[in-house]
């Protein structure tokens, strides 16, 4: 089975946005990611490894 880069990128902005943390090891796809949380105006810490990138949601202080 295939899926576009795209596609997983978006499935993991979702994740992002339901408030769990989300992990690639692709550049590709979190240059996808990236992009696509600037678009929302979704803040989040970004660690990156040398195994992979790591995007947790920051948490909104009221």
């Amino acid at each position: 089975m295939i899926i576009s880069r795209r596609k997983l990128a978006r499935l993991k902005v979702e994740q992002i946005k339901s408030g769990y943390s989300a992990y690639t090891e692709s550049k590709e796809i979190a240059f996808y990611i990236k992009k696509e949380l600037e678009k929302l105006g979704i803040s989040v810490f970004e660690d990156v490894t040398n195994i992979g990138f790591w995007f947790i949601p920051q948490k909104e202080v009221m």
